[in-house]
């Protein structure tokens, strides 16, 4: 893979052809700081300038995150507290609307902030042992990277209240019951698994896929009725694409089974 970011960046942005892996190392428990924020931002400008067709979140070391620095909480002067939460906030936010699918893959604990940004993926994968925790209550807090609502569009605003309020860890096998996590990889081939799981998705109908997130996107924002009033038009759009038109022609030469590796605009 082709490395983007400096040595010793708490985020490594690296290449693997059509996939952007973004994996965060700041060792040990990859903490959200200033520092770790500020790279984030700097990789989604990126990744939004130079858009690959996937995206796999991961991260080194034992831990996923260990959430916030709480440090972070002692230095904020009470008048900037809503000016910086904003800007964390639109960091999730340029996280979800990125173009192509994005996969959040989580081996072990993963708390409060990257828990929030996993919120913002496509899909998560997980090992059956990763644990999930939005624990802000341990510092008289509430989740503020979006979190909750996320949760809740998820799992229902009762699941939603219920993680945030209790404060607890959750493993990842109760949150695919929940409809929260997508799939489950054994934590000895997890790397190797969550890889491939991404990378079938940046293999595939890349302008199908946009599609299909603009589609979400709407029923979130609307219901039902937003999405079908979206729907024609987001359809009309990938039927002018390459993308589709090199597809359709693969079906009738070489059969459903043919490779969708699209990525024409």
């Amino acid at each position: 893979m082709t490395e983007l970011f400096s040595e010793g960046a708490p985020l490594k942005l690296a290449m693997d052809g059509p996939l952007a892996v973004l994996t965060m190392d700041s060792p040990p428990k990859n903490l959200f700081d200033i520092a770790m924020w500020d790279a984030w931002k700097a990789a989604l400008k990126w990744l939004g300038d130079n858009p690959p067709r996937g995206l796999l979140i991961r991260a080194s070391g034992t831990v996923v995150s260990a959430g916030v620095d709480v440090e972070v909480f002692r230095r904020m002067a009470r008048d900037e507290a809503e000016s910086f939460w904003a800007e964390q906030l639109a960091t999730t936010r340029a996280l979800e609307r990125l173009p192509f699918p994005t996969v959040f893959a989580a081996h072990s604990l993963t708390l409060t902030a990257a828990f929030e940004l996993a919120l913002a993926c496509d899909l998560i994968v997980a090992t059956g042992s990763a644990r999930f925790g939005l624990v802000e209550r341990v510092v008289g807090f509430t989740p503020a990277m979006g979190g909750t609502q996320r949760l809740a569009a998820l799992a229902g605003p009762a699941r939603a209240r219920e993680l945030v309020m209790t404060g607890k860890l959750y493993r990842a096998t109760t949150l695919e019951r929940w409809g929260v996590v997508n799939q489950i990889f054994e934590l000895a081939t997890f790397q190797n698994d969550a890889h491939a799981y991404a990378m079938d998705l940046a293999t595939g109908p890349t302008v199908a896929h946009a599609a299909t997130k603009q589609v979400v996107a709407h029923y979130l924002a609307g219901g039902t009725e937003a999405a079908d009033a979206a729907l024609p038009g987001i359809a009309a759009a990938v039927t002018r694409s390459e993308d589709h038109r090199r597809s359709v022609e693969a079906f009738l030469t070489e059969g459903p089974d043919h490779a969708t590796d699209c990525h024409g605009r």
